[in-house]
């Protein structure tokens, strides 16, 4: 099946290519009337041959990310924007509820020195921050990758576990349930607190909240979205001195109203005010 896979990989290539030559001849032969158009090749699910990914209906994969290859993704996962998850030598496995937050690259490793083969496995409801780099590394449910960290080969962070912002674990590490690992190269810092495990949960439940307004937002079609920036503009805040000085009181209209489950805190603020 993989040499039948890419033979019709080729095929297909080639056909599309020849498509796009025939189409430049034509403008050319068209004079003033030529037009070149720039076609954007971004694809934001792609197979590499025989491998491709599976995304559960439930999940938001943000239109200018990248899922490539040999790659799941479970139920009510968010993939964000600038991400790029390339599944091509090895699997990527990705639970329900869990969030790859922005510019984060998710890798895998074919084999390295110590002849391992590696996929990348992350678990339920687990957290990774902004620009975040994991390489063939396993994240347990209901763990937390903190931004701009590096995981490695062969790191385990355990379920309930947390890697501080920045930290680079090295290869084969295991950070164990209940830690803080920070620094480079990170090391135990000290261990979470009730409250921080909960946050952890917490934090994969906001998140899945979130990535259904954003996945609503990016499923409008076009007149919808050119309405919407009609009714922003109409309705746009002035400075709020100018309003006090005419007597007007601004309201935003529902269409811009967030549901409550995306900000937890509204209800409370609310009702100590």
């Amino acid at each position: 099946m993989g040499t039948l896979g890419r033979a019709i990989y080729s095929v297909g290539f080639w056909i599309r290519e020849t498509g796009q030559a025939i189409d430049r001849l034509g403008s050319r032969l068209q004079g003033n009337y030529y037009f070149q158009e720039q076609l954007s090749r971004h694809r934001t699910l792609m197979n590499v041959f025989d491998k491709a990914p599976v995304v559960d209906k439930d999940a938001f994969i943000a239109p200018s990310a990248s899922v490539i290859g040999d790659v799941h993704i479970g139920r009510g996962s968010s993939i964000w924007y600038g991400c790029v998850m390339r599944g091509d030598v090895n699997n990527i496995s990705v639970g329900s509820g869990t969030n790859i937050q922005d510019n984060s690259l998710v890798h895998v490793a074919k084999s390295n020195l110590s002849g391992k083969v590696l996929p990348t496995i992350i678990g339920d409801n687990v957290t990774v921050g902004h620009s975040s780099v994991l390489h063939g590394c396993t994240v347990e449910d209901e763990a937390f990758v903190g931004m701009g960290s590096t995981l490695l080969d062969g790191v385990v962070v355990e379920k309930h576990a947390m890697v501080a912002a920045g930290a680079l674990v090295k290869q084969n590490s295991r950070i164990p349930s209940g830690e803080v690992w920070a620094g480079n190269p990170a090391k135990f810092l000290r261990k979470l607190t009730a409250e921080e495990i909960s946050f952890i949960s917490q934090s994969a439940l906001n998140y899945s909240n979130l990535a259904q307004v954003h996945a609503s937002e990016n499923a409008k079609p076009y007149d919808e979205i050119e309405f919407e920036k009609a009714l922003r503009k109409k309705f746009a805040r002035k400075d709020e001195e100018y309003d006090s000085m005419l007597g007007v009181v601004r309201e935003v209209p529902p269409e811009l109203i967030l549901p409550d489950n995306v900000l937890p805190d509204k209800q409370a603020k609310v009702s100590t005010q």
